[in-house]
């Protein structure tokens, strides 16, 4: 008769069959929860993906609408260049000339440039042999609004003076909308106060006004 011989598998010492086994099954039982983290990782870099382009079509839409954006606080702009030049320009030499100054000369947008330091813009400047008006013009002034006119008026009258001209300059601003208090500010610091009403402008000057002198 044939020997049969049976395979043994020796085991650590004190380590039995079941043992083997359950470490087996643990085993596996980690490789599938390795696996499980690998897809949800996975999944979550195709989400995270997604959504960066998402963002990126968002950016992209969104600096469209800014360049939309500047192209019509452009034609804006142009459109308030229009309101200087049609609605306060033909208006404002008439209101002051009514004063008593006899204005000779008003023109819009008079650019000034004197190298290396002095360069600016005047929106409407009514000039006579003794006076020049410098009037800034804004759809709704504020205080910052005044004292940029403020420095304006300084830099024109430097300018004035390395050509040896000696006329006085004084100043005004001119809004569509303006609050109260800007009012007053404007008042304040010596500047001629210069209001849309309907199709024209009036000068308001409380009692008691005197016009700064640069």
């Amino acid at each position: 008769m044939a020997n049969t011989e049976t395979a043994n598998i020796d085991y650590p010492r004190g380590v039995t069959f079941e043992q083997v086994w359950a470490a087996l099954k643990e085993n596996a039982e980690a490789m599938k929860e390795t696996d499980r983290k690998f897809k949800e990782t996975d999944r979550k870099f195709k989400e995270t993906d997604r959504k960066f382009k998402e963002t990126k079509q968002i950016v992209k839409k969104t600096s469209l609408e800014v360049n939309k954006m500047s192209h019509q606080m452009g034609r804006l702009g142009n459109r308030f260049g229009e309101l200087v030049e049609h609605l306060v320009l033909p208006n404002i030499e008439d209101k002051f000339n009514e004063l008593g100054f006899a204005f000779t000369k008003s023109g819009p947008n008079v650019k000034i440039k004197e190298y290396p330091n002095e360069s600016f813009e005047i929106d409407v400047l009514l000039e006579n042999g003794d006076v020049a008006i410098a009037v800034e013009v804004k759809a709704k002034p504020n205080d910052d609004d005044v004292k940029e006119h403020i420095a304006r008026m300084e830099k024109l009258r430097r300018y004035a003076d390395k050509r040896q001209d000696k006329r006085k300059f004084q100043g005004a601003i001119a809004g569509a909308v303006m609050s109260d208090s800007v009012r007053k500010y404007i008042i304040k610091n010596g500047f001629y106060l210069i209001e849309q009403t309907g199709d024209t402008v009036k000068i308001n000057m409380p009692e008691g006004f005197t016009a700064r002198e640069w």
